[in-house]
């Protein structure tokens, strides 16, 4: 199939074509997107330059932090900036490129989610044998998984969206560009690329997303013997991490495990998992972590001790 090329730019519709909606929405998106940058930052400056880097739950929440802040980074700038334009206009490279590095940072995350439940098992099910498991070989044999998977995924996403032929239509029904409003606009039959992407978007999520739950049941399983204390601190702990797997990963698999249709509701739902999800990571893995909040009152107390000694 030879691909057309008469579209050099996407026009996005964006969330709304309410004026007064779109400057609530840049001024709330705004504050959320500094919120995570501030967050996440804070949470990796905090576990590097303390000891909580030797171990591997908060090993993983240093790259999940950093994932979490590159994936939102993919799509909020562009989607505040837009809210203020007349015109929400992407060229055809940056929308191949949005597309690209969303679903790279976006299934990084995902299987670093994956990857964390497993730290937790062996902690709970194997305490005696943890730090031999969970080596640093270990964890970063895990992390490059993660990586290496999130590259397959998004590169699959991407060689099934450059090919395509579009033929004038250029309007985006959406605020990023992704694949399933991306198929809707072109001059081709599509439904084979939108099993495809099922096969992929689609079944990465909800195998993930049943790998998740199972974990966490055998983790509830397990710990149902030990003192009130201990089962209390397990449950609290998996709790923070389930309250944001729910958000991300159900509206993911709202959208991605239909068949290639758009609906209005996308763009509310894609909210959850590219904003809503990652302003809660910072909050929830520091709030309701202990060793995390007494990281960051040490770095930063003693930051701040330096720099008001070489004042005076």
């Amino acid at each position: 199939m030879e691909k057309s090329n008469n579209v050099t730019v996407f026009i996005l519709l964006g969330l709304s074509k309410n004026k007064n909606t779109e400057i609530l929405c840049f001024i709330l998106f705004l504050f959320c997107y500094i919120a995570i940058y501030i967050g996440n930052v804070l949470i990796m400056v905090s576990i590097t330059c303390s000891r909580l880097t030797e171990q591997p739950m908060h090993f993983f929440l240093n790259y999940l932090s950093l994932s979490d802040l590159c994936y939102t980074s993919t799509v909020t700038p562009k989607l505040i900036t837009g809210l203020l334009a007349e015109r929400k206009i992407i060229s055809y490279s940056s929308c191949m490129t949005q597309l690209f590095t969303t679903h790279f940072f976006g299934s990084i995350e995902i299987f670093i989610f994956t990857g964390m439940p497993y730290d937790h098992c062996v902690a709970i099910c194997k305490p005696l044998h943890y730090t031999i498991i969970m080596s640093r070989w270990r964890c970063n044999a895990i992390i490059i998984a993660c990586c290496t998977g999130g590259f397959t995924h998004s590169a699959s996403q991407f060689l099934l969206t450059i090919f395509l032929p579009f033929c004038g239509l250029n309007e985006i029904d959406h605020y990023f560009c992704d694949v399933y409003p991306l198929l809707k606009l072109a001059c081709s039959n599509t439904h084979i690329i939108g099993l495809l992407v099922i096969a992929n978007s689609g079944l990465i999520a909800l195998v993930t997303f049943v790998i998740l739950m199972v974990s966490f049941f055998f983790i509830w399983y397990s710990i149902r013997a030990y003192s009130a204390e201990s089962h209390s601190n397990a449950l609290s702990t998996c709790s923070s991490h389930i309250t944001v797997i729910v958000l991300f990963f159900v509206p993911a698999l709202f959208i991605y495990i239909r068949p290639a249709t758009t609906f209005p509701e996308d763009k509310t739902f894609a909210l959850f998992y590219t904003i809503i999800a990652p302003i809660f990571n910072p909050l929830i893995y520091t709030l309701r972590n202990m060793e995390m909040k007494n990281a960051l009152r040490k770095v930063w107390c003693q930051h701040i001790l330096l720099e008001s000694k070489q004042l005076f």
